[in-house]
C-alpha cells in the first residue's frame, strides 16, 4: 500500500477500537499520544501531521457510529469515550464469515481443538481478529482485517 496516511489511519482505527473494547462498557479518555505516539508541537503550538491525523481518526469513527465521546481535550484526546451498540456487536461477531481471503484466514492464530467452547468461541471473533493483526505487525495486513471488520 503506498498512502502512508491510509496505513496509519487503518492501525489508529484498530487501537482505538481494542483500546475501547478492553475497557467496555467504562467510559475511557482516548489520548491521541497513546495510539500514535509522543508529539512535539511547533514553536506556534500546532501538532505534527501524525498528531492530527490520529485525532482525525478518532472524529471520524465518532461521526460515522462506531464511537462516541462527551467532549475533546484541545486536539489531545477524546474524552470519555465508548463503543457504541454497533461496533460493540461488530467486533463481537464471529471473523470466519467469509470477508477475509482464504490467504488472511490462515494468517489468524486459531484456538486448539481441545480448547473449552468458550476459548474457541472468543478467539474466532472480529476483535480477536484486530488484536492478532496489530500483534502481526504488517500493514496490509492490518489493513485487509479493518476493512473487512469495519467496512
Amino acid at each position: 500500500m503506498a498512502d502512508i496516511h491510509i496505513e496509519e489511519f487503518y492501525k489508529d482505527t484498530a487501537i482505538i477500537l481494542v483500546q475501547l473494547y478492553n475497557a467496555f462498557p467504562r467510559k475511557v479518555t482516548l489520548y491521541v499520544e497513546d495510539i500514535a505516539g509522543p508529539d512535539s508541537p511547533d514553536e506556534f503550538g500546532l501538532h505534527s501531521r501524525r498528531h492530527r491525523a490520529c485525532f482525525s481518526t478518532m472524529l471520524w469513527l465518532a461521526a460515522e457510529g462506531h464511537i462516541r465521546y462527551d467532549d475533546t481535550i484541545l486536539q489531545n484526546a477524546a474524552d470519555q469515550a465508548v463503543l457504541t451498540q454497533a461496533a460493540f456487536v461488530c467486533l463481537n461477531t464471529p471473523a470466519r464469515d467469509g470477508r477475509l481471503s482464504p490467504e488472511l484466514m490462515n494468517r489468524i492464530p486459531s484456538s486448539p481443538e481441545d480448547a473449552p467452547p468458550f476459548i474457541q468461541s472468543d478467539m474466532s471473533t472480529n476483535i480477536h481478529l484486530l488484536r492478532s493483526a496489530l500483534k502481526d505487525g504488517n500493514s496490509s495486513f492490518l489493513a485487509e482485517v479493518v476493512k473487512a471488520v469495519l467496512f
